[in-house]
């Protein structure tokens, strides 16, 4: 017989961790609604032609391809195998499992432009599939929680995306975290001061696994990617300089002087910083990172990456904003900037620091159980007006010794039990039984119900 078995970097969620992550998914979606935003759904397969080179090379290695139905293999020829893998994919595969939720968007936009009021906010919850290598905090399904604007250049959206990560992380009681925050233009301009103008993307490839290799392997990836040494020895100053988020600001001006473009990086991070000071707030949690380079090609303007600190888990939120997405779709001219929480990686963030409320493990509160038939149909009296009262009911549903009826409850945390035998027949009450205190007392069922409700809202 064949032992059963999950694919790699997939898992399984029962009852408690069904009920966390919805705790988080309900406050990630209580937030965006809050600030305007409306959702929409799109398919988990989208056509290659939509989701390829969006992503950079290293995206695109992991998208997962779908076979085409029926005989997959009818259209390729021995000539196909021979010129290798990228040659036969196009005859084998048309379709692909979502990489984000972020080109999906927008290829729905440009599908529904005469349709949509511009600007337009969506949020987005749905599950992502990468071909990635398996690894804590790295899954290969996972679920985004994406929000986006599109339609407007203003950086009021900017200052409301971190506006918006500080709410749930409130929410969530995550109280140690960095949103850090940087600017593509910014990257340009440093690729047109060091001398190696028209390179930021090989840049920022390399510059985004700083936290992961360290400055010494950086500089060799830039190294293997033609730059000069005396270029990456000019980025050195960047690398190595430490200071509060104005005195970037200020060494920023100065070193990106050279560079119109870097400037209006600059320029742009600034003027998000104000609009967060305009709507009376600080910059708690803000970090600017000058060399914080996130390695999806789309984004032009400002990058958002979020890290809890003391954890072992990466990143679990970014995003930025990008002017050219739904060009590649055919509509021109329409810039948007958006984000993404990682429910998946927030989920490990709280499980290792301890801070899920004992509240979101709370399922059924009131038992009914029985000792034969006459109380059973009894019980399921009762069993409506309790449900309609509020309160999370559910009946033992075979006829058992009641300590395997009250070992039942307790094993699935339920805190009341509500016992009906012959003497409570005879009085139309029910013995209430507090399982955690082991108090029981005899009510009507209205006393009962407004017994449980007081004690409910003790729970949360």
């Amino acid at each position: 017989m064949q032992k059963p078995s999950l694919p790699k970097g997939t898992r399984d969620f029962g009852p408690l961790q069904m009920a966390r992550r919805n705790f988080i998914l309900d406050t990630i979606k209580d937030t965006f609604q809050l600030f305007g935003y409306n959702q929409i759904e799109t398919p988990a397969m989208e056509n290659l032609s939509t989701l390829t080179g969006k992503y950079g090379d290293e995206g695109d290695q992991l998208l997962f391809k779908i076979l085409n139905s029926g005989d997959f293999l009818k259209n390729v020829g021995p000539e196909d195998l021979q010129n290798g893998a990228n040659a036969t994919l196009s005859k084998v595969s048309e379709k692909g499992l979502r990489y984000d939720l972020t080109v999906p968007f927008a290829r729905f936009v440009v599908m529904n432009r005469n349709e949509l009021t511009f600007p337009f906010k969506r949020f987005q919850i749905q599950p992502v599939w990468r071909a990635d290598r398996p690894q804590k905090g790295r899954y290969r399904e996972f679920y985004q929680c994406d929000a986006d604007v599109v339609g407007t250049d203003s950086l009021v959206c900017e200052a409301e995306i971190v506006l918006m990560i500080r709410r749930v992380f409130s929410k969530l009681n995550i109280a140690d975290y960095d949103i850090k925050i940087n600017n593509r233009k910014i990257l340009t301009g440093i690729s047109e001061v060091i001398g190696e103008a028209g390179k930021e993307g090989p840049l920022c490839v390399a510059i985004d696994k700083l936290d992961k290799i360290g400055w010494e392997k950086v500089q060799e990836e830039l190294a293997q990617r033609d730059f000069q040494n005396e270029s990456i020895q000019k980025l050195s100053p960047l690398i190595n300089f430490t200071g509060g988020v104005q005195e970037k600001l200020d060494f920023l001006k100065n070193f990106l002087a050279s560079s119109e473009v870097g400037l209006q990086g600059v320029e742009e991070l600034k003027d998000t910083f104000g609009i967060l000071q305009a709507m009376g707030e600080d910059l708690s949690h803000v970090e600017l990172d000058m060399v914080l380079a996130r390695g999806l090609s789309y984004y032009t303007g400002a990058i958002f990456e979020v890290k809890v600190n003391h954890v072992s888990i990466g990143s679990v939120s970014g995003g930025g904003r990008y002017d050219n997405l739904t060009g590649v779709f055919g509509m021109d001219g329409v810039s948007g900037v958006g984000f993404s929480f990682g429910v998946d990686r927030i989920y490990d963030v709280m499980e290792e620091l301890n801070i899920f409320p004992q509240s979101t493990a709370q399922g059924t509160q009131v038992l009914l159980t029985h000792f034969d038939q006459k109380g059973y149909r009894y019980a399921l009296s009762i069993l409506t007006r309790l449900r309609s009262a509020g309160i999370v009911s559910e009946i033992y549903p075979d006829q058992a010794k009641m300590k395997k009826q009250l070992d039942y409850a307790s094993k699935n945390q339920i805190q009341f039990a509500a016992i009906c035998g012959d003497q409570e027949i005879e009085s139309q009450t029910i013995a209430l039984k507090n399982l955690e205190t082991g108090v029981q007392e005899n009510l009507g069922v209205e006393d009962a119900i407004k017994t449980v409700l007081e004690f409910i809202p003790q729970k949360g």
